[in-house]
């Protein structure tokens, strides 16, 4: 009998151990489940925090693109607008420089006027206009030859006769520089007198012709640009006309229309005998107030140089 309970004891003993350690086995299974799930949810969160801070490195270095790009670019936009402002400057140098090299060509032109050999050529020319007592009769005989002549003219009567000034210019005739008062006193006082002279004409025939960017680049000097008691004045005002870039002209031959000829025999007779024959020749003749006999011999003239061969030119056909 105690044999058996002795038994049945061990047997409750072995149950409850197995039942202990099944127990034990359970915690150690559910402590080691939540162990793997707590060590996957470290590894999840370390490679999200991983592939959260690779992101974050690519974002970053996208912006480092982005701004190296846009560094990039502006500097590009920067080169383009660098290069441009250099090509406008070259272009604007280049207008410049072919200005330049224009007012030279047309200042040699002058210089070598006489030195003409495409035939016989002459230049007529007039001073001392614009008048409304002489100039428009000289205009009319002109345009009945379809003759281009070229008006070295004074500021004082482009003022009071801005309308005969259009007409010569849109006549196809040159409108030239004579100085403003034509008086040598003024004038000659000293070489920036001949400048200022000169630039007073100018805006003069810009203002009658309602054209601000004309100008004559061309001057005669009353009396001539050479010799008299102001040589010394006329010289350094040559020398400064060049600089400036402005050419001067005289004449070769002259009919004394200012000096004292009366008659249409005297001013032929003049002519012929200051012209001596030359194949490139500039005449001086006067459209002022006083010089009726200018335009009542003008047919004379004119009729004398066709027959003897000579075609009528004025300064733009030497531009």
């Amino acid at each position: 009998m105690y044999k058996q309970i002795e038994i049945v004891g061990m047997r409750k003993n072995r149950d409850l151990k197995i039942v202990i350690t099944i127990i034990i086995l359970a915690i150690l299974g559910i402590i080691a489940s939540i162990s793997v799930i707590l060590y996957n949810k470290s590894k999840v969160v370390e490679v999200s925090t991983e592939n959260s801070n690779i992101l974050t490195e690519e974002v970053s270095m996208s912006d480092n693109t982005n701004k190296i790009s846009n560094e990039e670019g502006s500097s590009e936009v920067k080169n383009e607008e660098n290069v441009e402002k250099n090509t406008t400057e070259n272009v604007d140098e280049n207008k410049n420089s072919e200005s330049e090299e224009d007012v030279q060509q047309f200042i040699n032109s002058i210089n070598n006027i006489y030195n003409g050999n495409e035939g016989k050529r002459v230049f007529l020319t007039f001073d001392d206009g614009p008048t409304k007592e002489v100039t428009p009769y000289i205009l009319d005989i002109l345009d009945k030859y379809n003759i281009k002549a070229t008006f070295f003219v004074l500021g004082t009567r482009v003022n009071h006769n801005p309308d005969i000034l259009k007409r010569e210019y849109k006549s196809g005739h040159y409108i030239a520089n004579h100085s403003y008062s034509h008086k040598y006193s003024k004038i000659y006082k000293s070489a920036d007198a001949v400048l200022e002279e000169y630039n007073k004409t100018e805006e003069a025939i810009r203002c009658a012709l309602g054209d601000n960017s004309y100008s004559s680049n061309l001057f005669r000097f009353p009396g001539g640009s050479h010799g008299g008691p102001y040589e010394k004045i006329k010289k350094e005002a040559r020398k400064k006309l060049k600089e400036t870039g402005i050419a001067y002209l005289d004449w070769s031959a002259l009919t004394y229309d200012a000096e004292g000829a009366k008659t249409k025999e005297d001013i032929l007779k003049n002519l012929k005998e200051t012209m001596k024959g030359w194949n490139n020749v500039v005449i001086l003749m006067h459209d002022a107030a006083d010089k009726k006999i200018t335009y009542e011999t003008l047919e004379d003239v004119i009729k004398y140089l066709q027959e003897e061969g000579y075609e009528f030119k004025n300064i733009y056909d030497l531009i």
